[in-house]
Order: structure tokens, then C-alpha cells, then sequence
């Protein structure tokens, strides 16, 4: 066991095979070897050493536990628990292998049977623990049912009884135990009793949480509408904590409700089970100021009642009655604000909520007036006042963030533009002396001026401007080398090299992000939405591992977290985890990276390492099954990583991102068809009956066509709904969800290629069963269709012609697009190949049998029929085809390589002296990453050429 813990699986091996020497029949040896063969790989005899063991259905602790390990290894956890069932009915008493069942069950989410199971646990020793689990059994049946109706009238109401059995015999020990009824309760809609409950001696328990009866009774008070009892518990709470932004939303929700309800307090009695309750927009104002009076008095300074009088006049205003009230002007009130928190970087986003409460013609007022209370210090006449400590500093960022999101740098021309960018870049390096102490894992203070300089230079570029694009990166690089853990300047300069068509230097960023767990869900897409389009073929793979990795360790992970849960009783947890793995189940990030995996891999080894019908057999990849749950599909991906200050209307909106959902689904689906037409190519090419003959439709060859034929209408249908969706011709922000590659498919013709390979498949395999006689003219039409598709791949690749990166006017301009149809044609030639291979397998044994006729018949010429010459011309064609684009890539490799930026002149001599360093250094890393795509797209490609030159029939 020593040797499996240090990893030394070898010796492990060899220590068991000596005890088994000795001791022929000891269990625990051989599963102890069989956990060595393995992770050495051997899974199939480790498989049947397990078995053997576990048909003797052991009893004995260490092989239990040592057979649980392996199985898991194997990820085989239903194995487990035929295990303990056995081992259970040998020893009916065990407590300890009764719960072992009961979490083996958990681990496989057979709910029925580990609600038994808690009660079997609990007949042989009844501490209460056991008995709720089997109660929490009962809900997860209720969760998983399909049928509502069921989990309402059958599983819920069990369960209800099985607690409140409990609590009539007064045995509720434990606040889990009230925490289930409370949720079963809720699940019911028996919101009154929830509320008795949790407002009676049981929910005296309720103690682990801060104010978890209060909140429990709020949601209870909310979902019976009982508008008095919110208000009155929400203004108590705020007595006793004047800074929980959560009462005050209840407080104002509820006061507006019973205003409109108009409610009036029943004489003689007390207003509500909570104590007073306020009902008119007075008392309301009047207890916001006295929170603000309160606060003076506090002995730190609170936010929560200043942004409060903000929140209630922005209420007031929606309904059309702010004036009557005498709250005060919102901009004095946010001036007022600025200068009692304008040093935390919180004020930004504090004051952001409620700029729509100042009137457009007073941004630049309200600006200049926060300007002139920060202490900042010129040192001669007319250079840039600087602040003189962090909290100058911080208030000064506040104000330029503010002016961004007010559009005060939007509307400026692009002058005025670069001169405030010249400014930011000046306080940024002015503000890096306060931060001298911050360690490599810290920020520095003025990152943020960086940032806002790029914004505004992205602006530039967008309007045209070349070179801006080039000084965003060179202030980025230059920021994170003074703030190597900013995340903010890693994401970007992601995003800005990646729409450079710049790859390389994108895998390195992304990994000293160090992402974590979901982070390869929710930003995942940066990686994987590039890496393959631009010709990084070997890091593609490595990013779809990445998160392949993840999503498959969810599955088992969660179970953990569930048996975690159950142990500890934090039962409310479980429905939440299982929650969790279904949005992970169905990511949309995890359906793309599966497919994008999969075509990947045949385009990098089928019929080069392995044939195309062995990758697709290993890869269990049949034509007819379709694993990706369409309608549930999930965007999980967080579009709001990146941080911007745009005012609203050029912000990511809610309609960009429901379009982005909808064109990245049925890039998929396009995707997704495609796999699964190249994968029911092999089977197509087994022996077919002659056309009399009546096993075809037995031998379901006849089926396997019948597939193709459907998935080929299925692609046509996604392919025109998608020139429908790209007509709306929809521009998203630049830093908003990047475009697919959906576009660039259709524009430069590799739809049609593609297309009309399938569409060729079909028509071979109809030649297959015709035979070569009176079959003339469906020969005909193939030689057609060989011609055409020859020429739509000249085509592409005329599309792809140009030079990569050209300089001009002293500037650099690349054009990724020619990458990304290059990428394109390298799948079209290959899914070209595999069709061609598909044709030499059906012409190949027509030819042999001509030649045996003429054999017999000893004529000189038997007439070969045109099919034969069409396919030779058209391989020599793909041949030489390939051979150019070949030499094509060879010609941009030395176009790249003899590039010398550095004798760059940039126009903008604004540059200084130490940005010239990062300049060239972003200029290189650009360089280097194209001459390395163009290198594997070569390398591809003379692979590919290889397997042509074998097609000769």
C-alpha cells in the first residue's frame, strides 16, 4: 500500500505477487495489484482481478475499502454498491457498511433506494442523522421526478409526515432537522407553516447563520404577501444595522406596496406581528434622515443610508412625486458622497447605479465640481497637477471613471483623445511610486489609469486608427510587468491578440491566470474559441483537455460534495449541488469543446496515425446518436469578465447576448453534423449486398445511407438558418462576446465544399449498388460534381492568398482572416480525403473485377468505364492542388521570417523611449506566433499530401 500512496505502481505490483506467492486467497493483495495495473494502464486485467475478488463477496474492511478505491479509479461507481449489498446481507447488523451502501447510492443518485437504506440504518441503530437522511431521500425523489404532480402529492407529503412524526415525540435535536422541515414546507407552498415554524420553539434552533430566522421569515412574510410584517422587520433590522443594503430594497418594496394597497393600521391593535410598521411616503423620508443622522454619530462611516436617500428618490422620481418630499438635488447628494467616500475604490461603483439621475447637460459641471475638491499638486506652471498620496490618488480615479461612463470621453475627437491617453499613461507611471512596496501578487494603485488609456485607444482603432491598436499592447505589456497578477490586463491583452489573429502568446496569459474549477466554464471560451481557427492546432487540443478535464471531473466531484453534505447535515446544500452539475452538464462551452475535440482529433490523425474508421471507434462515435441536449442548452460563459466603463448604450446589452447564445448554438449545430456525417462514413464502405439480393435491408447498410441522407437535409437546414441569423449583419461591442466562426464558413466557400463532399457520398454509394453498367449516367454525374468541387477548392484557396502581416506606412496591419480560411481549407481538404478514400474503396474492387473479365476474355481493351478516369483526375488534381497551397505556406514562412520589424518607423513619435521596448516586444510576439501557425498548417497539410499520393486506384 506504501508504494500505491508514493505512486511507485511497479513495485507495488511486484510486492503483491509475492504475498500471492504465500497466500494464494488474499483478497486484499489482489485488489491491492489490481489498483497497480490500473494506473499502469491495464485496466482490463485489473477489471478481472476485481472481479474475482469481488465474487467472493468479501467481507473484511481492507478489501472493501481497497475494491471502493479501484472502482472509483475506474469510474465505476455502480460497482460499489453491488459490493456492499453483498457484504450487508452477509453482515445484517453492520452500521458501518450500512452507511457505506447508503453513500454508494449516493454516489450513483439512486434516490429510492437510499431513502431504505436510512431506514435500515436507522431500525439497527436509531440516532436521528440516519432518519433525515432517509426524509432528504425522499425530497431528492421529489426534485428528480418528472412528474410535479407526483413529487406534490406522493414524495413531499411522506416526507412532511416522517418530520412531523419526529416533532410530535419531541426528537428534533439538531438545527438540520428543522432546516429540512422548513424546506420541505416551502417546496409544499405551505408558506404559513413554514412561517409557524420557523417563528416556534423549533426555530429557536436556527442559530448557525447570522439572522437566519429573521431572513427565513422575511421570505415567508414576501411569498404570502404580507406587505406590514416585511415592512416592520426590515425597519427593525435596519434600527439594529443601518448599513444592510438588502433591508432597505424590503423596506422601500414594501412601503410602495402598501401605499398602493392603502393600508391603514387597525385601531387599538399592535400594526403587525412584527411590531410598527410605516405606510406613507413621509414616514419613509423621515426615516431615511434619521439613519443619516444616526450614521454622523457612528463611529465609522456607513454608506448604506446616503445611497439609500439616492435609492428612495430614484423611486419617487419613477412614480412621478420626487419634488413634493425636499430629499435635496441627487448631484449635490452624490457631490456630498464623493467627498466622504471618494478615496474607496467602491465609490465608483456606488455612485455608477445612479447617474441616470443626473440630467445630461450637467456631466461636465458635475465633473469639473468633483475635480476641484481633490487635492492635487502641480509643480510648475503647466504640467498635469498630481495627486500627492493614494487617497488623492483613488478620488482622482473615481473621477475618470466617472467621465467615462458619463461619455465625456466618447464624444471627444481624436486629438483630444490621445491627449487624454498621454495624460492617463503619465499618471499611471506617477502613481506606480506609491505601490514600490506591493508585493508581485498585489495591484498596483493606478492600474486602472492604464486601463482606461487602452479603452479610449481601442476606440481609436475602431474608428480606424492602425496604430492604436499596436499602443494598447505596449501599454498592457508594460502594465503587467509592473502588476504581474493584474487579471484585468491579462484579459485583454487576450482579447486584443486573439482579434490580431495572434495565438501564441494567448496560451501563456491564459495559464498565469491560473483558472480555476467553473473559471473553465465561464471563461474557458477565450482559449478554445481561437486556439484551432488560428492554426495552433497542438494548443488547441491541450485547451479542450483543459476543459474536458473539468467537466468530467464535475460528475464525481459533485457526488463528494453530496456525501460531504449528507454527513455534516447541511441537507439545504444537496438540491444546490445537483443544481450545479445540470448547469454543467448542460454548458453550452462543454457541447462545443466535445465537438471541437473530436473533429480535431480526425483532422490531426485519421488516416495519418490511425484509419479514419479506427479514430472514430475509439472516439465512440456513431452517426446516429446525438448526445447534445439542445433545448437546455446552458451559456454559462461570463461576458462581463473584462471591466469597461461605457456608458449604457455601448454597453454588452441583454439582446447581444441572447444573439450570441443563438448564433454560437447553431454554429454548434453545423459543427455537431459534421462530425456525425464523417463519422458514418465507415460504415458505409462494408460489403454491399448486389441490388437483387434481399439482405440490405438486414444488413442495415441501407440504413447507414439513409442516415447520411438525413443529417445532410439536417445541415442544409443549419446552414441556411444561418445566413438567415448572419444578415442582421450584428455588430457587438468590442470587448462583448467575440462573433463565431460562422462567417468566415460561409464567406469564403468551405460550406460549399463541405456540402457538396456529403452530397457526393450519397451519389457513390448509389453507383455501389447500381453496379458500373447502365449506371452511365450517375458516373456522369460524379465526374461532375469531381470538377466542381476541384474548382470551389481553388477557390478557398484563392481566398487564402495574401500576405499575412504587411507593413504599411510605417505601421503593421495582419489579416487573421487569411489565417482562419487557411485553417478552413486544411479541414476541407481533409474531409475531402476521407470521402476520396471512401471512393477508392468502392472503385477498387469494380476495377479488380474488370480486370479478372478481361483476363477470362483475353481481349486486348475492355472499355473502362469514365468513373475510373474522373476519380484519377481529380486525385491528381487534389494532389497538385495541396502541392501549391504547400508551396504557399512555404513562401509565407519566409515572407515572415525575413519581416525586420524593428526597422518600424512609427509615425506617432509619441512614443518614449521605454514603451519602444514593449513595443518590439508585441511586435515580435505577433510575428512569432504567425510563423508558428504556418508551420503546423504546413506540417498538416504534407501529412494530408502523403495520403493523396496513396489514393491511386
Amino acid at each position: 500500500a506504501d508504494y500505491l500512496d508514493n505512486g511507485n505502481n511497479k513495485m507495488a505490483i511486484q510486492q503483491a505477487d509475492k504475498l500471492l506467492k504465500k497466500h494464494k486467497d488474499l483478497h486484499c493483495a489482489k485488489v491491492l495489484k489490481a489498483i497497480g495495473l490500473q494506473r499502469t494502464g491495464k485496466q482490463d486485467e485489473a477489471y478481472a482481478l476485481a472481479q474475482e475478488v469481488a465474487a467472493l463477496e468479501p467481507t473484511d474492511d481492507n478489501s472493501l475499502q481497497a475494491l471502493t478505491i479501484l472502482y472509483r479509479e475506474m469510474h465505476r461507481p455502480e460497482l460499489v454498491t453491488k459490493l456492499y449489498e453483498a457484504a450487508v446481507k452477509k453482515v445484517p447488523n453492520s452500521e458501518e457498511y450500512h452507511s457505506h451502501l447508503f453513500m454508494a447510492y449516493a454516489r450513483v443518485g439512486e434516490y429510492k433506494k437510499m431513502q431504505q437504506a436510512g431506514m435500515a440504518l436507522y431500525k439497527i441503530v436509531p440516532k436521528n442523522p440516519y432518519y433525515f437522511w432517509s426524509v432528504m431521500s425522499l425530497i431528492m425523489q421529489s426534485i428528480s421526478a418528472q412528474d410535479e404532480n407526483l413529487s406534490k402529492t406522493m414524495f413531499l407529503p411522506l416526507a412532511e409526515r416522517m418530520v412531523e412524526k419526529m416533532v410530535k415525540e419531541d426528537k428534533i435535536e439538531a438545527e438540520a432537522e428543522v432546516e429540512l422541515y422548513y424546506m420541505i414546507l416551502e417546496r409544499l407552498e405551505k408558506y404559513k407553516e413554514a412561517l409557524d415554524v420557523v417563528r416556534g420553539k423549533l426555530g429557536e434552533k436556527l442559530t448557525s447563520e447570522l439572522q437566519s430566522r429573521e431572513n427565513k421569515c422575511m421570505a415567508m412574510y414576501k411569498k404570502l404577501y404580507r406587505w406590514p410584517e416585511c415592512n416592520a422587520l426590515s425597519r427593525r433590522l435596519l434600527l439594529k444595522n443601518s448599513d444592510d443594503w438588502q433591508f432597505y430594497i424590503t423596506y422601500f418594496d414594501s412601503v410602495f406596496q402598501l401605499i398602493d394597497e392603502s393600508w391603514t393600521p387597525p385601531p387599538e391593535e399592535e400594526h403587525s406581528l412584527e411590531g410598527e410598521v410605516h405606510y406613507s411616503i413621509e414616514q419613509a423620508v423621515k426615516f431615511i434622515e434619521e439613519r443619516i443622522t444616526e450614521e454622523s454619530k457612528s463611529s465609522r462611516p456607513l454608506r448604506g443610508p446616503y445611497l439609500a436617500k439616492l435609492e428612495l428618490i430614484r423611486r419617487l422620481r419613477y412614480r412621478g412625486c420626487n419634488d413634493e418630499y425636499k430629499l435635496g438635488d441627487p448631484e449635490e447628494l452624490m457631490f456630498q458622497y464623493f467627498k466622504k467616500f471618494g478615496d474607496k475604490p467602491c465609490c465608483f461603483t456606488d455612485l455608477k447605479v445612479f447617474v441616470d439621475l443626473l440630467p445630461s447637460n450637467q456631466y461636465t459641471k458635475f465633473i469639473s465640481q468633483l475635480l476641484e475638491v481633490i487635492p492635487l499638486s502641480a509643480t510648475a506652471e503647466n504640467e498635469i497637477a498630481l495627486p500627492a498620496d493614494i487617497k488623492a490618488l483613488q478620488q482622482h480615479l473615481c473621477v475618470v471613471q466617472l467621465s467615462r461612463l458619463l461619455g465625456i470621453y466618447h464624444a471627444m475627437d481624436k486629438k483630444q483623445k490621445l491627449t487624454v491617453v498621454r495624460e492617463l499613461m503619465l499618471r499611471y507611471r506617477h502613481g506606480l511610486e506609491f505601490g514600490k512596496s506591493c508585493l508581485k501578487t498585489e495591484l498596483q494603485f493606478s492600474d486602472y489609469y492604464c486601463l482606461l488609456a487602452v479603452h479610449l485607444l481601442l476606440d481609436l482603432w475602431l474608428e480606424g486608427e492602425e496604430t492604436a491598436v499596436w499602443q494598447c499592447l505596449t501599454f498592457l505589456e508594460e502594465g503587467l510587468s509592473h502588476s504581474p497578477s493584474n487579471a484585468q490586463f491579462k484579459l485583454l491583452l487576450i482579447r486584443i491578440y486573439c482579434r490580431l489573429g495572434a495565438f501564441e502568446p494567448v496560451a501563456e496569459l491564459y495559464s498565469s491566470l491560473d483558472a480555476k474549477h467553473i473559471q473553465h466554464d465561464t471563461i474557458g471560451y477565450l482559449l478554445t474559441r481561437y486556439a484551432e481557427s488560428l492554426g495552433h492546432y497542438a494548443a488547441a487540443s491541450q485547451s479542450c483537455n483543459f476543459a474536458l478535464r473539468f467537466f468530467h471531473s464535475n460528475q464525481k466531484d459533485t457526488s463528494e460534495y453530496i456525501i460531504q453534505a449528507y454527513k455534516y447535515g447541511a441537507f439545504e446544500k444537496i438540491p444546490e449541488f445537483i443544481a450545479f452539475r445540470n448547469r454543467l452538464n448542460s454548458s453550452l462551452h462543454f457541447a462545443q469543446v466535445r465537438t471541437e475535440r473530436m473533429l480535431l482529433d480526425l483532422l490531426l490523425e485519421a488516416n495519418i496515425s490511425s484509419s479514419l474508421e479506427e479514430s472514430i471507434k475509439s472516439m465512440s462515435l456513431s452517426p446516429e446518436e446525438d448526445d447534445i441536449p439542445w433545448k437546455d442548452l446552458r451559456d454559462n460563459r461570463d461576458l462581463t469578465v473584462l471591466f469597461n466603463w461605457d456608458p449604457k448604450d455601448r454597453d454588452i446589452s441583454e439582446e447581444h447576448r441572447k444573439l450570441s447564445l443563438e448564433e454560437e448554438t447553431m454554429w454548434l449545430r453545423i459543427r455537431s453534423l459534421t462530425l456525425r456525417l464523417v463519422s458514418g462514413l465507415p460504415p458505409l464502405s462494408h460489403t454491399i449486398q448486389p441490388k437483387n439480393s434481399e439482405k440490405t435491408a438486414e444488413n442495415g447498410v441501407s440504413s447507414k445511407i439513409d442516415t447520411i441522407r438525413s443529417l445532410l437535409q439536417q445541415l442544409e437546414a443549419a446552414v441556411d438558418s444561418g445566413k438567415k441569423f448572419l444578415e442582421q449583419k450584428i455588430q457587438y461591442p468590442v470587448l462583448g462576446p467575440p462573433p463565431t466562426r460562422m462567417a468566415g464558413f460561409f464567406s469564403n466557400g468551405s460550406c460549399q465544399c463541405q456540402t457538396s463532399l456529403f452530397y457526393l457520398v450519397s451519389d457513390i454509394y448509389e453507383l455501389d449498388t447500381n453496379g458500373l453498367e447502365d449506371s452511365a449516367e450517375i458516373q456522369e454525374r460524379i465526374g461532375n460534381s469531381f470538377k466542381s468541387l476541384v474548382e470551389r477548392l481553388t477557390d478557398l484557396f484563392n481566398k487564402c492568398k495574401g500576405d499575412l502581416i504587411e507593413v504599411r506606412d510605417g505601421t503593421l496591419k495582419t489579416h487573421p482572416n487569411l489565417l482562419e480560411n487557411l485553417v478552413f481549407f486544411v479541414e476541407t481538404i481533409s474531409i475531402a480525403l476521407w470521402v476520396s478514400s471512401y471512393c477508392d474503396s468502392v472503385l477498387r474492387p469494380f476495377k479488380s473485377n474488370l480486370q479478372k473479365k478481361k483476363k477470362k476474355k483475353k481481349e486486348s481493351s475492355v472499355a473502362m468505364p469514365p468513373v475510373f478516369t474522373h476519380f484519377l483526375d481529380y486525385v491528381t488534381e487534389l494532389q497538385t492542388l495541396t502541392s501549391n497551397v504547400i508551396d504557399h505556406i512555404k513562401g509565407l514562412e519566409i515572407i515572415l521570417t525575413a519581416l525586420k520589424l524593428e526597422e518600424l518607423s512609427f509615425k506617432d513619435t509619441l512614443l518614449l523611449q521605454e514603451e519602444k521596448k514593449f513595443t518590439k516586444t508585441v511586435q515580435g510576439k505577433v510575428q512569432s506566433s504567425y510563423h508558428h501557425s504556418v508551420q503546423e498548417i504546413g506540417e498538416l497539410l504534407k501529412k494530408r499530401l502523403d495520403t493523396i499520393k496513396k489514393l491511386k486506384i
